[in-house]
């Protein structure tokens, strides 16, 4: 019996760091194509190409599996607020809005509607939307070089991601991209005025 070394041990690590990624990325389209109830343990495995019982060895149990989607849609999601550029604010509020009109945002929303009926998701879903909520707000506030010791400002861009939330919700139900786009023209007019 030969001795098994730490680089013997990295592919191993590797397939099982790749399906674990696998796992969650199919976890998160689930959620945003089939919502909570469709969303279950076998259906998310056969959508990550993984046996039922690969997805139970890295998440015992739905709660567990989508615990960590949790996670990772904040993760990914803030990975996505960090990455924002703009030229002008228009291009900020654009942005802003389309953060909210994606998959991303579209697991996560149905996320929290899990969350107000699941106990175990409850807590951690709360915890995880306060985090993004703070740093998409300080985020926003950088990309629009607002100054918030002036009055007003920071209850402005609070409305500004507030109404972008709002864009996100009914594009839940049909695409409004023309009225999107005159929404935003004006509420870039607005936050110009305003900032």
């Amino acid at each position: 019996m030969g001795v098994v070394t730490q680089a013997d041990r990295h592919p191993k690590q590797d397939r099982s760091r790749a399906t674990r990624q696998r796992l969650l990325e199919a976890a998160v389209a689930c959620l945003a194509d089939l919502g909570w109830a469709g969303s279950t343990v076998s259906v998310v495995a056969e959508r990550a190409g993984v046996s039922r019982g690969a997805a139970q060895h890295h998440f015992p149990t739905r709660e567990v599996l989508f615990t960590a989607a949790v996670e990772y849609v904040a993760e990914q999601r803030s990975t996505a607020l960090k990455s924002l550029t703009a030229e002008d604010r228009r291009s900020v509020v654009a942005a802003l809005v389309d953060l909210y009109t994606g998959p991303l945002f579209r697991a996560a929303l149905h996320l929290w509607v899990a969350a107000s009926n699941e106990d175990q998701l409850h807590a951690r879903v709360t915890e995880l939307e306060a985090r993004v909520g703070r740093e998409t707000h300080r985020i926003a506030v950088r990309l629009l070089g607002a100054d918030e010791s002036h009055p007003g400002v920071r209850e402005t861009v609070q409305g500004l991601l507030d109404m972008a939330r709002g864009l996100g919700l009914a594009n839940l139900l049909t695409d409004d991209g023309a009225r999107r786009e005159r929404v935003v023209a004006q509420w870039a007019n607005l936050i110009d005025e305003a900032l």
